[in-house]
This record gives structure tokens, sequence and C-alpha cells, in this order.
């Protein structure tokens, strides 16, 4: 004998199966999703961090830099070596090195 289903069963029985395909998609849906805000979540991490290294290289190599750089020399204006003196390595020191008369607050 064969068995009939009632249009209510056979109505109940599609709903059903409609909403599971329903269901089934979104939970893909929400999968794919998440898996994808965690990927560029990681992938802007991994970004920031690089941006963060980079910084501080820069710091490091300026710093580096600073340091390796001559110390800077200051000009004593009120200071000119005689043009008349005879030795050419006058310092500071050196007799022949005097105040210029004319130089402002002399």
């Amino acid at each position: 004998m064969k068995e009939r289903l009632s249009k209510a069963e056979i109505r109940k029985d599609a709903v059903q199966n409609t909403v599971e395909a329903a269901a089934s998609t979104v939970g893909q849906v929400a999968t794919i999703l998440t898996s994808a805000v965690k990927d560029v979540a990681g992938t802007v991490g991994g970004l920031a961090t690089e941006l963060f290294e980079i910084r501080e290289a820069a710091r490091r190599a300026s710093a580096d830099q600073d340091d390796d750089a001559p110390a800077a020399v200051t000009a004593d204006l009120d200071v000119h070596l005689d043009p008349d003196a005879a030795s050419g390595a006058a310092v500071v020191t050196d007799p022949e090195v005097h105040p210029d008369p004319g130089a402002p607050g002399a």
C-alpha cells in the first residue's frame, strides 16, 4: 500500500528543508566573514608592527649618525688671525692672534 502525505505535511517538510538550507548557508557565510575579519586584523597588525620597526630603525640610525658626526666648531667672531703672522698654524693661545678692534662689542 502506498503511503500518502497530506499537503500540510509536504509544506512543513519544504519549509523545514528551506530553513535548514538557509541556516547552513548563513553559518558558512558567517565562518567566511569571521575568517576574513581575522585575516584582515592579522594583516593590519603585521603592517603596524613593521611600521613600528621602521620607525625604531630610523631613530637608531639618526642617533648613530648624531654620535658619528664631528663636534660642531663654534667660531669666535671677535678673534682673527693676523695676516702678517709668521706662522700659518696660529691657535687661540698664540700671541699673534688678537681680537678685532673693529668687531661689534670689542
